[in-house]
């Protein structure tokens, strides 16, 4: 029986957007319908069928999936016309909504016309930390004690930091947890579960922007176990391409233990030996993240067509926005905060 393909229509032709149209384009299972971008040049270099709005796009074509490749003060309205002609499966890019407000809004929306709204945030599909999970699963590294991820991209020095590639960057108010660090607060969910407590530091390095550069955030966990984010985006790590992992990273359990380098291999150590094992070789895509932007969507679609379960809906990321609260809430006042009694 032939699988009828899944048609998606994109919203946004910026920046990070071309990542999502190749990824599109690599899938036999789907369809590109159209392109939409209030520049009508950038929507037609996709190729497509272009827009210079959704709401001209929707009158043209009702896909599968709406895929939001905006900016953060566009989610919430786009959702709601979206919904409104009829969409039924929509993915919208992090960081979700402008507030926490927005997106509970933005859910609630979804839920009452009966559609899927799913966040797309791509790094618990990076190959390396589904290799990790996969090592958990199977009891590799006993009970995880601690996992620590050092962030090093090395593109925040000097007076033209981020000017080349993502210029908003030095605007932004929240930038290293709200932009990149909400990534590992996902990632730590994913891989360890909820935390009981969260403590946090966060500085800015760079006078020329207006956000924090660095810092770490602490997760805090019943059985004992720590999950350390250290960022820092003035400083770089030992890789060809520093944004392929963007760090490294240790996974240390009582049987023994993960390492990440920054070329994406995963190596193991059994505890109480020097050997390592190799059981994730580094990658050598020049696609984004090890191509995670493909994985997550090969990931939804086959939840469409199998009706398996789809990852990262917004309901659920919810509880990622209300961590990335609690890190500025506890950065800001120096103090430890308990997750379960947090109100914002």
């Amino acid at each position: 029986m032939t699988t009828a393909l899944i048609r998606v229509a994109c919203l946004g032709a910026g920046y990070f957007s071309r990542f999502h149209y190749e990824a599109w384009r690599r899938m036999n299972n789907v369809e590109l319908v159209g392109a939409a971008d209030i520049s009508i040049d950038r929507a037609a270099s996709t190729g497509l069928p272009a827009f210079s709005s959704l709401a001209m796009m929707l009158e043209a074509v009702i896909p599968d999936i709406l895929d939001i490749i905006t900016t953060p003060p566009t989610h919430l309205e786009v959702i709601r016309t979206a919904l409104q002609e009829g969409v039924k499966t929509i993915i919208c890019q992090k960081p979700f909504c402008q507030s926490l407000e927005e997106a509970q809004t933005a859910v609630a929306l979804a839920e009452s016309a009966g559609a899927l709204l799913i966040v797309h945030e791509n790094f618990r599909f990076q190959p390396w930390y589904r290799c990790m999970a996969q090592a958990i699963k199977e009891g590799l590294v006993g009970t995880v004690q601690q996992f620590e991820f050092r962030l090093r991209p090395g593109d925040g020095q000097g007076a033209d930091a981020y000017l080349e590639r993502q210029p908003y960057f030095r605007e932004m108010p929240r930038l290293l947890i709200h932009e990149t660090g909400v990534h590992f607060a996902d990632v730590f969910l994913y891989l360890l579960g909820m935390p009981d407590g969260v403590y946090a530091d966060l500085r800015r390095i760079n006078p020329s922007i207006k956000g924090e550069d660095a810092g770490y955030f602490i997760f805090e966990y019943a059985n004992g176990c720590r999950a350390i984010f250290d960022g820092n985006r003035h400083l770089d790590h030992a890789a060809e391409n520093l944004r392929m992992t963007m760090g490294e990273a240790l996974l240390e359990g009582d049987r023994g233990s993960l390492s990440l380098t920054g070329d994406g291999t995963i190596k193991y150590r059994k505890f109480g030996s020097r050997e390592l094992t190799i059981l994730l070789p580094g990658s050598g895509s020049q696609s984004f993240g090890g191509d995670c932007v493909l994985a997550l969507q090969n990931h939804v679609v086959a939840g469409l067509q199998t009706g398996s379960l789809i990852e990262n809906q917004a309901r659920d990321y919810i509880a990622v926005m209300n961590l990335e609260e609690i890190i500025y809430r506890s950065a800001a006042e120096h103090r430890k905060y308990n997750v379960e009694t947090f109100v914002r």
